[in-house]
């Protein structure tokens, strides 16, 4: 799957995004904000991440931005995957790319995407509570508060630190998912 937006071409990673990935990446301020990341995140780790297969209904992109007037530039990473038994949305951009609307912009594309082309009905997403910009972007998304706060790890962080949870029901309604007991 790829997206176009009028900004952004989401795509699957290419094996030739690997020194880029790690540059756009490797900033403590983006790594503190993942779980699943190495840190430091190293040119092995991208590579790594470039060459491994992609289930097909777990779209996961590159951001590329082609809107500078110069070369596309990798910008950051989008994508849906399963966590916790839920489909899962996460991003992240580089520093450099924060404050321009492209989170929004890219996760209007791949929500577009869940909405119309794969077999779900909800979307999950958290952010960190001390990235309220995050949470700013889901719910420009259409997400809703679930009113959940998780302590989550991230291998940047010396210690677990809140998250916060938000849910998408993909009919358009904003009805979070009742709490399991």
């Amino acid at each position: 799957m790829f997206a176009r937006t009028k900004r952004l071409t989401l795509r699957p990673p290419w094996p030739e995004d690997a020194g880029a990935l790690a540059q756009a990446i490797g900033h403590d301020a983006v790594l503190r904000m993942l779980l699943r990341v190495p840190s430091p995140y190293t040119l092995t780790d991208a590579q790594a991440f470039c060459a491994a297969p992609r289930p097909h209904d777990e779209p996961r992109f590159v951001i590329v931005a082609h809107d500078g007037g110069g070369a596309p530039a990798l910008i950051g990473g989008i994508g849906i995957s399963e966590q916790e038994g839920t489909p899962n949305l996460g991003y992240w951009l580089t520093p450099s790319a924060w404050g321009r609307g492209y989170a929004t912009e890219a996760g209007r594309a791949v929500v577009a995407m869940a909405r119309h082309a794969l077999p779900i009905e909800r979307l999950a997403a958290w952010h960190f509570a001390d990235n309220p910009a995050s949470g700013a972007v889901l719910r420009k998304l259409g997400f809703c508060p679930t009113g959940r706060t998780t302590p989550r790890e991230s291998p940047a962080r010396s210690q677990p630190a809140a998250t916060v949870g938000h849910e998408l029901d993909l009919s358009g309604r904003c009805e979070p998912m009742p709490i399991a007991a």
